[in-house]
C-alpha cells in the first residue's frame, strides 16, 4: 500500500489491520462498512461471509491479493473492492 498507493507506514498499517478486522467479523455476522469505489463515491455496504447466508458456489474463482470479497446483502450478490479504498467499519 505504501509504494502502489502512495500511504504513509502509519496508514498503510491501519488499513490492513483494518481489513484484517474486518475479514474477521465478516466470518461471524453482518457488518455495515463503508469504502471508496474506483468512481470516488463513497459506498455504504452491508455484507458477510457466514457460511449460512451465502450461496453456494459453483467452483472456485481466486481473488486478487488486493481485493476483499464479501457477499452483499442488500444486492444477494457477490461484491467486492480494493483494501487499500475501506474506509470504516461500523460497531454494532
Amino acid at each position: 500500500m505504501v509504494k502502489k498507493n502512495g500511504f504513509s507506514m502509519s496508514e498503510a498499517l491501519k488499513t490492513a489491520w483494518a481489513n484484517v478486522k474486518l475479514k474477521a467479523v465478516l466470518h461471524k455476522k453482518v457488518v455495515e462498512f463503508f469504502f471508496k469505489k474506483t468512481d470516488g463515491t463513497l459506498r455504504q455496504a452491508f455484507g458477510t461471509l457466514m457460511a449460512d447466508r451465502v450461496p453456494e458456489t459453483k467452483g472456485k474463482k481466486k481473488a486478487a491479493d488486493n481485493c476483499q470479497v464479501y457477499f452483499d446483502c442488500e444486492k444477494e450478490e457477490w461484491r467486492c473492492f480494493k483494501k487499500c479504498n475501506l474506509i470504516k467499519i461500523v460497531e454494532r
